[in-house]
């Protein structure tokens, strides 16, 4: 099996350390692994912003880069839902259809692609800290990915995984939301750390490194317990990779 590697901007430019950890766990568990050359931002922030019209010769250079390959493995659930989903919400081109809608089915996030196509839910790792999980808006409601990750945390041996309360309220980022509408931003952000530090746990995983690098600016700022860490490198930390 051989996956070609899609790198969100977010995780090329600030968190490299998560898509390292990616490409480390695929390698132990014997998928092969592929960087596309050239490949450039899938359009998520502009889109959101409501730049529909002028993101379509990104997406279709992406559909173009991408639709052959076997497997497209993302460590954003973010990004990954822009493609499969909300590509169809552009004027591409007829010609491109098809390749969209053989891309749109085997573009996966990390822990989806682990659990539902790898087959793989336990590594075999160890991480003895107390941990809880955010579940990020567009990976939980758009591609109902949420179990996936809590069976791979549940698998590692020596882990304390702790259910903080409504895991699945938003974190108050969204992209260009959350300086459009810092104070309630800020507001969901509060209320997302209290729930983490209330939880005990010393670290909050995460699926995608934007909503992490939004907890994390207030839980460092706020002087709180907690850090941070995608899944990725929990996975790889636990395999001491």
């Amino acid at each position: 099996m051989k996956v070609a590697l899609f790198i969100p901007c977010l995780s090329e430019h600030l968190y490299p350390e998560s898509a390292i950890a990616m490409v480390n766990v695929l390698q132990h568990v014997g998928i092969e692994s592929e960087y596309v050359e050239n490949q450039t931002c899938c359009g998520q922030p502009a889109f959101n912003s409501g730049y529909r019209k002028e993101i379509i010769p990104l997406a279709e250079r992406f559909i173009d880069m991408f639709h052959d390959k076997e497997y497209v493995v993302a460590p954003s659930g973010s990004c990954v839902t822009m493609v499969r989903k909300f590509y169809y919400d552009l004027d591409i081109r007829d010609k491109l259809k098809p390749a969209l809608d053989e891309l749109a089915g085997k573009i996966f996030e990390f822990t989806e692609f682990l659990v539902d196509v790898a087959k793989v839910e336990d590594l075999g790792g160890s991480f003895p800290h107390r941990v809880t999980y955010h579940d990020s808006c567009h990976l939980n409601r758009e591609l109902g990915v949420n179990e996936q990750p809590r069976r791979l945390i549940r698998n590692i041996k020596d882990i304390d995984f702790v259910e903080m309360e409504q895991p699945d309220i938003c974190c108050g980022f969204g992209g260009t939301f959350s300086y459009k509408f810092a104070d309630l931003s800020t507001s969901m952000a509060a209320r997302k750390c209290q729930y983490i530090e209330n939880s005990g746990a010393e670290f909050c995983i995460g699926a995608d490194s934007s909503c992490l690098m939004n907890i994390e600016g207030y839980l460092r700022k706020h002087n709180m317990r907690a850090k941070t860490m995608h899944i990725a490198e929990l996975l790889a930390k636990s395999l001491r990779m």
